[in-house]
């Protein structure tokens, strides 16, 4: 039953309640607390529209923390004449969240038992909420529990500031501090005769807020030591939580002991927990270690490093993993049947000859020019796949590297310039054909003696082949090159020898070529602009890069890639991408690729006025590359959207149950990546937890 709005003249403070204070003023702690001058602020607040600006300059008995998230609130959308919280009773999305929930459940469980026998006849309760405001658990007094249910303060109410704006809960998750709301400070009319103390829980292991615990009633139950309480029991909690990881870390390296017994104590090892999370490290080699430090603790303790698949298979763990931990050997770790975590061993490698030496470091070269190149389409993987077995092999001299102009092809030349070194001083050396003049072709690439021609150095010239000896030259757009020259570049490459302008003596050269080209060279053959036997001398293994468009999800990646590049080379905080714009840019044909797209999120960073991207940010082809159908046949297409709409979502709890809630199964089941998963439980409104 909801209770009436008004000044509430009960007095509350550390003293008993009989303390002697004026009418409809309390004392919350250290501040002066007066409902009626509340309720006008706030009332003020409104009135001032507090869209168009923010004042930073709030009233003396408005608490500034109370007044920000008023602005929030405003400015975020929020009905201040609510009277509720937006309540899912989808029993689906209740049991998927107390799955997913389930280990903060268990840890909060012997604390919500020993409270709630305290609680009954106090007019309090007290909830647990997850990471998105969501309640999972309450316990308390009876009728409060019951009066709640007026507001939606139960199990599947949803309380953070984005849907009900101010209240101990969700202004919790916001500051990730012990916070109290009382009464008029609340932003919703609906709920401005409770109070609320609410404290955010933080896994042990990493840091990251995973919940909140909140004690909540009618005002005349607060009292200032209400935040101690609930700070105090999520404080147990978390230390439950803490004994619950250190109980799975125990058996996981007890799994691993009864799995590996080839290990031997020199080997680096990582144990990963069931989220891709480091939860052991041990004799981590030196370049695993720079990409793991998170922290004093361990190297690389409570860092995530991969997504671990749904099979539990070697091969699949081996494929989820991150290019710069390849060089690892990973063992699936089952707990009661299921898979609970993975042992990423790194064995050791005594200190032997100098060629041993330098095969490992050109193995951690070749990994870090895979890891330059960011994408998980199986088109670009494909050609990453090839392009590693070129440079790993001492029988193909030479690649061809086809591709439209931006797609990234000179990273396929490094590539396999990073895993052919046989010295750490192997050159790489680049030429475009596209921007040397046809009269100096000649003089480039095979360099000139003095005097061979007008112009000609006085000391001669060495051309790309001789300075790329040892080592990767990279020619891009070959099809440029003159008819007329394709002959002598022939010749350098049969014979190895190259012959300066000018000069009768050879010199021998030991290079690896990578071409590249825009053109289609069959087609440049066929037309007698290419020699055919230069074709299939350079062409004997190809590779495609795929244009940006046909990459799918890659465009989020490489979006999110450069954007945090060029946030931490400005030391600016990264963009934030609204779905409508991530839409927008996966909806665009990318004509200039990644190029393009690594311009557009530069340009972004200099003109928006904000953090944040919407599609109204965005160049108007992209905005308008997507654009709907006609007038006429809006409504038919309307119709036909909304039913295969409700059909994929459908679907998508289908898989969500059957695989019990686990994303990487779900995204395999359903034949999409994992960011497409997520894109899509945000479009269609479905809660994917925390996972």
């Amino acid at each position: 039953m909801k209770r009436e709005l008004g000044p509430n003249p009960t007095k509350i403070n550390a003293l008993p309640a009989r303390a002697s204070l004026a009418a409809g003023q309390m004392v919350l702690g250290n501040i002066d607390y007066d409902e009626r001058a509340t309720m006008r602020a706030w009332e003020s607040f409104l009135a001032d529209d507090p869209k168009c600006a923010r004042d930073p300059v709030h009233p003396s008995h408005v608490r500034s923390l109370i007044h920000d998230s008023w602005y929030r609130s405003a400015t975020g959308g929020i009905n201040a004449q609510g009277i509720e919280a937006p309540l899912s009773s989808d029993r689906d999305e209740i049991e998927y969240l107390t799955r997913a929930n389930a280990e903060l459940l268990s840890a909060a469980r012997r604390s919500f038992a020993s409270l709630g026998q305290l609680l009954d006849g106090t007019g309090a309760m007290l909830v647990l909420a997850d990471s998105d405001g969501v309640l999972i658990d309450a316990i308390g007094d009876k009728k409060t529990l019951h009066d709640g249910m007026d507001i939606h303060l139960a199990i599947g109410g949803k309380w953070n500031e984005d849907a009900v704006g101010t209240n101990g809960i969700g202004t919790a998750l916001w500051t990730g501090e012990p916070t109290f709301v009382h009464a008029a400070e609340h932003f919703c009319a609906g709920i401005k005769s409770w109070t609320c103390a609410g404290a955010p829980i933080r896994d042990p292991l990493d840091g990251k807020i995973i919940g909140v615990v909140d004690l909540s009633g009618y005002s005349p139950i607060f009292r200032p030591h209400n935040t101690a309480l609930v700070a105090a029991t999520a404080r147990q909690i978390e230390k439950a939580l803490a004994e619950q990881q250190q109980e799975q870390r125990t058996r996981l390296l007890e799994a691993f002991i009864s799995s590996a017994p080839s290990y031997r104590r020199k080997d680096g090892l990582v144990i990963v927990d069931h989220r891709g999370r480091a939860i052991f490290c041990n004799n981590v080699p030196d370049g695993e270690k720079a990409e793991m430090m998170d922290g004093p603790m361990e190297p690389g303790r409570g860092r995530w490093l991969m997504n671990l698949p749904s099979s539990g298979s070697e091969a699949d763990l081996a494929r989820a993993l991150p290019a710069h931990l390849r060089s690892c050997h990973i063992t699936p770790l089952k707990l009661d049947g299921d898979l609970r975590g993975a042992a990423l061993v790194f064995p050791s490698v005594p200190a032997v000859s100098s060629v041993a030496v330098v095969h490992r470091e050109v193995n951690k070269h070749l990994q870090d020019a895979v890891a330059m190149i960011i994408g998980e389409s199986e088109t670009l993987q494909a050609a990453i796949d090839v392009a590693c077995r070129v440079a790993r092999s001492s029988s193909a001299p030479s690649l061809l590297v086809e591709g439209e102009t931006g797609v990234g092809k000179e990273l396929f030349a490094r590539l396999v310039h990073a895993g052919s070194r046989r010295t750490t001083t192997d050159p790489f050396i680049a030429m475009n054909c596209g921007a040397i003049t046809r009269d100096l072709f000649g003089s480039e690439l095979f360099g000139h003696v003095a005097g061979a021609f007008t112009g000609a150095s006085r000391e001669g010239k060495p051309g790309v082949f001789e300075l790329a000896n040892g080592g990767v030259l990279s020619l891009d757009e070959i099809g440029e090159l003159p008819l007329e020259i394709q002959p002598f570049l022939l010749r350098v490459l049969e014979e190895r020898m190259v012959h300066r302008i000018g000069d009768s003596r050879g010199r021998p050269v030991d290079v690896r070529l990578v071409a590249s080209t825009n053109r289609d060279l069959k087609q440049e053959v066929a037309a007698g602009r290419f020699r055919r036997d230069l074709y299939y001398r350079i062409g004997a293994v190809s590779i495609t890069v795929p244009p940006l468009r046909e990459r799918g999800d890659d465009v989020l990646l490489l979006t999110e890639h450069f954007n945090r590049k060029i946030a931490a080379a400005s030391g600016e905080e990264p963009l934030e991408f609204s779905h409508e714009a991530m839409d927008a840019l996966l909806a665009y044909r990318w004509p200039g690729n990644v190029r393009e797209l690594k311009n557009l999120v530069g340009r972004l960073h200099v003109l928006a006025r904000g953090r944040d991207i919407g599609l109204h940010d965005l160049p108007e082809e992209i905005k308008t590359s997507g654009s709907g159908p006609s007038l006429q046949s809006a409504t038919s297409v309307e119709e036909l959207e909304g039913t295969l709409a409700e059909a994929e979502r459908q679907a998508m709890k289908n898989a969500l149950e059957a695989e019990g809630g686990n994303l990487s199964r779900v995204a395999r089941r359903l034949g999409i990546s994992r960011p497409t998963l997520y894109r899509k439980l945000d479009q269609h409104g479905i809660r994917r937890g925390f996972v």
